[in-house]
């Protein structure tokens, strides 16, 4: 039995130390013991823990965050690191080495796993690689703390023969699938705060099919009578908030929903940009922004982007009479057009470049794909990337730098669609300036996907009268679920996907801080993974291995494609 064969089947014998990278404070000084890793004893696991072997660990820009911040990082909740370290690294594959006594009926030695890192438990969240120390360190006490979640155990299955670095990239792969699933709610909340706005002298016939009987408290502001009769109906508490100015709702809000704000608002007629900027503020968490009415807005609206990506407000709306009509998922789209054209803005960095290469592997995904990135190297990375994967899959690929393009890069798109626009555009760099630069290249019915997270209360310009006159939609997505780990994990196993494709890297454990600093400086063009149990590889991009370890680089697929074979190489080598 060869070297890595007992090493996947667990059977290898543990080592005297057990490395890991603790984290003491925010800096990267703070990472490590005297910028170096520091070995520990191999723990034992009580009755209701695993004891795991990291075998892999994706580097994320999400660790830069956590290192720069330190105790100030939300999802530390000021914890003093200098006392209760943390740890970084939240994309891993592990396998199960000892079974506490209470868990064996559940979990056995060799089970690989990878996990999902984006834990609540009791509603607060608690994410590994965050609040739990991740996976920088090659042996470690798995517990409640992942087992025993708001939902469930947060341990995805790993079977078969994926490589260990394609199951640590099961979490980033899951946030880009997580992109195109539906996250928003879309229909009012039971038992929500619902706001009704309309305008004296509104001569429209409205309808609310449906839905109306949903709210535990409906508030009219200056609606049309038959709305007024509809919501009189309902067993809702009603209360009416008529003559209201612009100055008004931010006292309407505190005053009836605790400065929460309202789950779901309804405007009827909508006409000045700045009533809806104003009233837009005050959207609940997941909450709706139904707009109904037949002529633009004398303006754009000013949006907050941040909340987009993070609270999953959702804009909707359609031209009326029936109000419920802009509800559901059949109306509101999460998914890339089929056969359509689809952009790509930031597609050099290793989220950008997943987001590509799925818009490519789609069985009926964009015909026509437009991929910016100003950074020189990594145009280059994408080209050699994904022109061949184009071609071979019988697609439209434009790989271009946005600043280069004349007489600029939205007539270039104009030019390119026939002044169309584009039918999606996703968002992979935290810009507002770039976000409402996308917005513009959209056709009316075209949706915009918020895929890079800006503060919440950063504004954009955004035209919401295409929502309610065409159907525009305005999304975005933070984080993902095991759901979305299992779906890549499925289209991987069906040849539908494949996460090997962004590994740009490789490192052991003493590689780790030059694997971060790799990550700040954006040095390889796709994602860098980490090999715990190896100890002294260093940190060596996929085009170095043939050069400085034939052996490994030989097992490559094609264009330095990390493969099962390359990597099974590799610890043959340095295990």
């Amino acid at each position: 039995m060869y070297k890595y064969q007992k090493y996947a089947q667990a059977s290898s014998p543990l080592p005297e130390k057990n490395w890991a990278w603790n984290l003491y404070g925010a800096g990267i000084e703070n990472m490590g013991k005297n910028n170096h890793p520091e070995p520990f004893t191999i723990p034992e696991p009580a009755n209701n823990q695993l004891m795991v072997r990291i075998d892999s660990v994706g580097m994320c820009f999400s660790d830069i965050k956590v290192l720069r911040q330190g105790r100030k990082h939300p999802k530390l909740y000021n914890r003093d690191l200098s006392k209760e370290p943390g740890r970084l690294g939240h994309e891993v594959s592990l396998t199960i080495i000892k079974v506490g006594e209470d868990l064996k009926d559940d979990f056995h030695q060799g089970q690989r796993f990878a996990v999902q890192p984006d834990i609540y438990r009791n509603g607060t969240s608690t994410a590994y690689g965050y609040t739990i120390p991740g996976g920088l360190i090659q042996f470690h006490l798995i517990g409640p703390e992942v087992l025993e979640t708001d939902e469930g155990v947060c341990l995805l299955p790993v079977e078969g023969d994926m490589s260990y670095a394609a199951a640590s990239l099961l979490e980033p792969w899951g946030c880009v699938l997580a992109a195109y699933t539906q996250r928003r709610r879309l229909t009012p909340k039971v038992g929500g705060i619902m706001w009704i706005v309309g305008w004296p002298g509104d001569t429209h016939n409205y309808e609310f099919s449906q839905g109306l009987d949903s709210p535990g408290t409906i508030i009219l502001s200056d609606v049309p009578a038959e709305i007024d009769n509809l919501a009189k109906t309902t067993h809702a508490k009603i209360i009416e908030k008529n003559g209201l100015s612009i100055g008004d709702y931010a006292t309407l809000a505190q005053e009836l929903s605790q400065g929460l704000g309202f789950d779901d608002i309804v405007v009827l007629n909508p006409q000045a940009a700045e009533d809806v900027s104003e009233i837009s503020k005050f959207i609940a968490r997941r909450g709706t922004l139904n707009l109904i009415g037949q002529t633009p807005l004398d303006n754009l609206v000013d949006a907050d982007v941040g909340r987009l990506h993070y609270d999953y407000i959702a804009f909707l709306g359609n031209r009326g009479p029936d109000i419920a009509a802009s509800y559901g998922e059949t109306r509101n789209r999460c998914e890339l057009r089929p056969n359509g054209t689809a952009i790509f803005i930031g597609a050099g960095g290793p989220m950008g470049q997943m987001h590509v290469q799925r818009a490519l592997e789609m069985p009926n995904g964009p015909q026509r794909i437009i991929a910016t990135e100003v950074n020189q190297v990594r145009l280059k990375a994408l080209e050699d990337g994904f022109l061949p994967l184009a071609q071979h899959k019988k697609r439209e690929l434009h790989i271009i730098n946005p600043l280069e393009t004349k007489p600029s890069f939205y007539e270039y798109v104009m030019d390119l669609t026939n002044n169309e626009g584009a039918d999606d555009v996703v968002v992979s760099v935290p810009s507002a300036g770039l976000m409402a630069e996308a917005a513009r290249m959209l056709n009316p019915d075209g949706m915009l996907v918020l895929f890079a997270g800006v503060p919440n209360g950063t504004m954009a310009p955004l035209n919401l009268s295409n929502v309610y006159l065409y159907n525009a939609q305005f999304t975005g997505t933070s984080g993902l679920t095991i759901d979305d780990q299992s779906a890549v994990l499925k289209n991987a196993s069906e040849g539908k996907l494949s996460p090997e494709r962004m590994v740009a890297a490789v490192g052991g454990i003493k590689a780790a801080l030059d694997a971060i600093e790799g990550v700040i400086e954006g040095k390889y063009p796709g994602k860098i993974v980490i090999f715990p149990q190896i100890h002294d590889l260093p940190l060596t991009g996929l085009d170095e291995l043939s050069e400085k370890y034939p052996e490994v680089g030989d097992k490559l697929g094609p264009l330095n494609v990390w493969t099962v074979e390359s990597e099974a190489a590799l610890f043959e080598k340095f295990l």
